[in-house]
């Protein structure tokens, strides 16, 4: 039977951190191309707000893969998705 080692920064077949990491990448992406760049004013519901960044955190339970934009409120920063924001 051969020793089992642990790989720092691996990949597991069915996905892993790496595939989470390219996820989040693909989702800041397509924020930005849908319009959520930084400093642009969005609503959240009813509250405005500014986007002053994007969410690299994965794994997380905020991960930015689900939730890529930081939105700046008059109640703090939050992490949000695209769709629950409106463009302004």
């Amino acid at each position: 039977m051969e020793n089992l080692s642990v790989i720092h920064g691996g990949n597991t077949p069915g996905g892993g951190r790496q595939t989470q990491r390219e996820n989040m990448v693909r989702m800041v992406h397509a924020a930005k191309e849908a319009g959520f760049t930084a400093g642009r004013d969005v609503l959240l519901g009813a509250v405005v707000g500014t986007v002053i960044g994007y969410n690299i955190a994965a794994p997380a339970i905020f991960h930015g893969a689900r939730y890529p934009l930081l939105v700046e409120t008059a109640y703090g920063v939050v992490k949000c998705s695209m769709d629950e924001l409106a463009l302004i």
